[in-house]
């Protein structure tokens, strides 16, 4: 510590432990009911069924206004799915349960809040990266920069950073599962074909999957991102709230304009969408946030593909 205070005097310190962002809370838990873990645990769950009510509602309101964003009739969804909606909930609820099981005996009560020393964690920052890269280069930098600078690389930079990484290892598990259980036909059929019973995609039916898929890529993709991210408690609650809202959100059935969760991502429901049908089944494999790997890997298609396609169909019949 002494090797390290000798970057900064004693108001450059005091300045540091004055100034947190508008996020932060110092209390031990957000809520003070109910400890952190738990509420991470709930969170999700919470999201879950809260978004999906918000599209249930647009789904039996009868507002004509909502037609043009719907990516199917509502006869459609009631025709062409192959499995009961008690059913999806009933799977839903199964799996929610299987994953606040393994949360609780996964997550660990961490210190939080007030029991941090922000401080001491942002002079440790310092040690390791003039360890890394020297101490005349650390000091140029905090030349340059300032304690300004080192708040601003402890508060947003590198929690930014973290959970970017944490949405990138939850696309990267996903994706491969989720196209081999495609690949394999014993997977696909053992598995992965619950899931696609819901030819017509709908909000609450978006963890509707066996129960051992279920576990593998959900629960354990959030497992793992939490752990090789090195995510603290309260940034996996953000993770896991907000994967769980854009997974509910890329099977609810509308190509909404003013939806944050659909213009901030070319992963969203009309792109999920083309993956359920028929033609696109083995395509759009990307969930839940962004379209990388698909682009990567020659496994992306788009509304134009599938016109260009049928067009090509229909020149052939000719």
């Amino acid at each position: 510590m002494n090797a390290t205070t000798s970057f900064f005097d004693a108001s450059q310190l005091q300045y540091l432990a004055n100034r947190t962002p508008f996020y932060y809370s110092p209390a031990p838990a957000l809520l003070s009911w109910l400890p952190d873990k738990h509420l991470t645990l709930a969170l999700p769950i919470i999201a879950y069924w809260a978004l999906s009510l918000v599209f249930h509602i647009f789904d039996v309101s009868g507002w004509e206004w909502l037609d043009k964003y719907r990516l199917h009739e509502s006869a459609e969804v009631k025709s062409r799915n192959l499995v009961s909606k008690s059913q999806v909930v009933q799977a839903v609820i199964l799996q929610q349960l299987v994953q606040t099981a393994l949360g609780l005996w996964w997550i660990e009560e961490t210190a939080a809040g007030e029991q941090v020393d922000h401080v001491a964690a942002m002079l440790k920052l310092v040690q390791v990266a003039a360890l890394w890269f020297g101490e005349d280069t650390v000091r140029q930098w905090l030349t340059n920069n300032g304690v300004d600078g080192l708040y601003t690389l402890y508060w947003w930079a590198i929690p930014l950073a973290k959970f970017l990484f944490g949405m990138f290892i939850i696309d990267t598990w996903q994706y491969f599962l989720h196209r081999a259980m495609h690949m394999n036909t014993y997977l696909y059929k053992k598995f992965h074909s619950y899931h696609h019973r819901l030819y017509v995609p709908y909000a609450y039916g978006a963890l509707y999957n066996h129960p051992l898929e279920g576990f593998l890529l959900d629960t354990c993709g959030a497992m793992l991102a939490e752990t090789i991210a090195g995510l603290s408690m309260r940034e996996a609650m953000l993770l896991f709230g907000v994967s769980t809202l854009k997974t509910v959100d890329d099977h609810c059935g509308y190509k909404l304009p003013w939806d944050p969760l659909q213009f901030a991502s070319p992963n969203n429901a009309d792109y999920h969408d083309i993956h359920h049908q028929v033609i696109g089944i083995k395509s759009n494999f990307s969930q839940p946030f962004f379209i990388h790997w698909d682009a990567i890997l020659g496994t992306r298609m788009t509304r134009k593909d599938i016109e260009e396609r049928r067009a090509k169909q229909k020149a052939k019949m000719q």
